[in-house]
């Protein structure tokens, strides 16, 4: 099975499906900016995949099904959304938000694909930056009044499983998009990671958080790992070089504003039209 996906790491659903292929063993072709393809129908919108140089494909949980997984239910897909409370906190401190993607940037054999795509990786980083703003001034959201609360449909979930994992002795499609989830919150650190790590009512989840970072110890985008130690690797990061190619993009993004601001407005126009799961 050949495999080619485009998405950030940061991004809890882009997670779900590198989790599932490094579970079943499949090797795929990551690439942090949009194939041209993608973006000319979806913009950045992530994350998508082919397989076998099919056309390409924006769903998800689709795509876990695809993979071999049982499919989840929209109540599931649902309390997933509302366990992402805290992410329009990610932009409060713009440079760590920058910083993050940076550390994150593509890193091949290749020097000069790793300048373009870090350079051009900054444009997706500069994309989410206005599309979080937006999404505050629009959805003026207010905070829960305490995070943790968002997590307890997958306690309930983990303590009434039969095995280790949500769906039992292996984790499944459930476990793939709740621990997503835990990577986005873990790898720009907002509100809701505090409740993760020091909630007294989600005890089970933080065991099944251990669970699950014992079982991918080998997977290489494992941003938890910082804060819920268990003896794994933490998510490697870009050298210093390309982390530099990614901020002098993030400044040419700035300064050419005329041009960038207007084309990232079109560009959620585009997503508003073909988007599936609600954000």
């Amino acid at each position: 099975m050949k495999i080619a996906l485009y998405g950030f790491t940061h991004s809890p659903w882009v997670q779900a499906v590198l989790l599932a292929l490094h579970d079943k063993g499949i090797e795929y072709d990551l690439f942090l900016r949009p194939p041209y393809k993608v973006f000319k129908q979806w913009g950045v919108y992530m994350p998508a995949i082919s397989i076998n140089d099919g056309p390409w494909e924006i769903e998800s949980t689709e795509m876990l099904v695809k993979l071999g997984y049982e499919p989840i239910t929209i109540e599931e897909i649902n309390a997933a959304n509302r366990a992402w409370q805290g992410v329009l906190h990610r932009t409060d401190n713009p440079f760590n938000f920058f910083l993050s993607f940076s550390r994150g940037g593509q890193v091949s054999k290749s020097f000069a694909n790793n300048i373009v795509n870090n350079f051009l990786l900054s444009f997706v980083a500069f994309y989410m930056f206005i599309l979080i703003n937006i999404g505050k001034l629009r959805l003026k959201q207010q905070d829960p009044e305490n995070f943790g609360d968002q997590f307890m449909y997958w306690e309930d979930l983990i303590d009434s499983s039969n095995g280790p994992f949500i769906e039992g002795n292996k984790p499944g499609s459930k476990d793939m998009i709740m621990f997503g989830m835990i990577q986005c919150h873990s790898s720009i650190p907002v509100p809701a990671l505090d409740s993760l790590i020091n909630d007294q009512r989600l005890q089970s989840l933080r065991k099944w958080i251990h669970c699950m970072q014992d079982y991918f110890k080998e997977y290489p985008y494992l941003y938890s790992a910082k804060f819920f130690d268990s003896g794994v690797s933490e998510a490697g990061s870009a050298n210093h070089f390309q982390i530099t190619v990614f901020c002098f993009g993030v400044l040419v993004m700035f300064l050419a504003f005329p041009i960038t601001i207007p084309l990232v407005l079109i560009l959620m126009g585009r997503v508003e039209q073909s988007r599936i799961k609600n954000f």
